[in-house]
């Protein structure tokens, strides 16, 4: 089976599904309603429930993204993105080694992670990763445990990562362009749009302020 891996290169939006955010059927419409639309990368992310119901979520999701260009990542649970047929996994500083992610999810598999210094970003990419997210740039509801690293880390990033990297923490339309400003040309959002009132005029800001052709 052909690697997907290559669709990483030119993705730029990434959606983080929180299941904490949106009942069950908002997140269904959004991934019905982007899948290969806009949107580059979804992660189901699902810090609360059983990890049986995150698995039947993670299997009825994969259906919409199997045969599109958006990517499937499950967050933390490797051994869910394996048994659902994702495309890779997230994780975080103290999950699981990017090593042993590789050797259950194997080659084809992509794997990203939460980096929140350029010291954590060189050490992810010499171990392999995929991808990074950098952050949180800006104070985050979504991880009020994390402080915010702010623009310069993107700075320091520019030429020294040659992985995809997506900026993260509380981005969206009013702060877009001072992300893009500072060397970063992918971003991750979570509330900016599963808190729209129309995610579908958002995705089509967002990509545009990205100035994805």
């Amino acid at each position: 089976m052909k690697s997907r891996k290559n669709l990483l290169k030119k993705s730029q939006l990434y959606l983080i599904l929180n299941r904490q955010l949106e009942n069950k059927g908002s997140l269904e419409k959004i991934c019905s309603d982007f899948s290969g639309k806009g949107i580059d990368v979804i992660q189901l992310r699902d810090k609360v429930s059983a990890k049986k119901e995150v698995l039947n979520f993670a299997l009825y999701l994969a259906k919409y993204f199997k045969a599109s260009k958006t990517l499937f990542i499950i967050n933390d649970y490797t051994d869910i993105a394996l048994a659902s047929g994702a495309d890779g996994v997230h994780l975080g500083q103290d999950d699981s080694s990017i090593k042993e992610a590789k050797k259950i999810l194997g080659k084809g598999k992509i794997i990203g992670v939460s980096c929140h210094s350029l010291q954590q970003a060189l050490k992810a990419q010499k171990e392999g990763a995929d991808y990074i997210g950098i952050g949180p740039i800006y104070s985050t509801p979504t991880k009020p445990e994390y402080k915010a690293i702010g623009l310069e880390t993107l700075r320091q990033l520019k030429g020294k990562i040659k992985i995809p990297y997506f900026a993260i923490g509380d981005i969206g339309q009013e702060n877009i362009k001072a992300i893009v400003a500072n060397g970063a040309t992918r971003v991750a959002v979570c509330r900016a749009i599963l808190n729209a009132k129309s995610a579908k005029r958002t995705v089509r800001q967002l990509n545009n302020l990205l100035g994805k052709k």
